[in-house]
């Protein structure tokens, strides 16, 4: 039977952990508002389902015991991000048909860019097959895991949310300075890159 009284907090704090997929809902938020930023987050959370799936078929634990793999999966998701970060670090004002400064991402480059940072960091699967696996019951393996998946979907959904929030609420105090919003995204995907592309393989020191 699984303990949704530890589960839930425990995972919801897993959801609420800054990264680049949060980062991400931030900026979206800011930029064109908490439904946007949903929209976009769909892709993430698509993303998220075959990696679920992945951990409970064992592939998490084979990335976690293959130096090879693990490694080839973080370079190119460092590389990713950091392609990302400058090139968001790059942004600079422009006008739209409106006349209006700064021209946001496109709900597709936006949900592109979700999909793209949740597959790109080797750590998402780990978490999922270290994690969920405390939780689940030997008895109903699958009906468990995926009740934790859906468990974990909805409150990803929640934090994307927060996060949003948190975003729209920040642009009213910088509503003509978007640019500088995107730059301050960019440098957060940057340092974010660099920590993926110095961590080390879980398990080894």
């Amino acid at each position: 039977m699984i303990d949704l009284l530890v589960f839930i907090p425990a995972c919801f704090a897993l959801n609420l952990a800054f990264g680049p997929n949060n980062l991400l809902s931030l900026t979206h938020g800011a930029e064109r508002g908490v439904p946007f930023a949903l929209a976009a987050a769909m892709a993430r959370l698509a993303a998220f389902v075959p990696m679920i799936a992945a951990s409970a078929l064992g592939l998490g634990v084979l990335m976690s015991t293959s130096a090879l793999l693990f490694g080839v999966v973080k370079v190119a998701g460092a590389l990713y991000l950091l392609w990302l970060g400058v090139k968001l670090l790059r942004t600079r004002p422009t006008v739209d048909a409106r006349g209006q400064g700064h021209v946001p991402a496109s709900l597709r480059q936006a949900a592109r860019r979700e999909g793209l940072a949740a597959v790109s960091n080797p750590k998402a699967i780990l978490i999922f097959a270290a994690f969920f696996p405390q939780f689940v019951d030997t008895q109903a393996y699958w009906t468990s895991y995926a009740t934790l998946g859906a468990l974990f979907l909805g409150l990803e959904a929640c934090a994307i949310t927060i996060y949003a929030l948190a975003g729209r609420f920040a642009a009213r105090f910088a509503a003509r300075r978007m640019h500088w919003f995107q730059r301050a995204s960019g440098g957060g995907m940057v340092l974010f890159g660099l920590l993926l592309l110095a961590s080390r393989q879980p398990g080894q020191a």
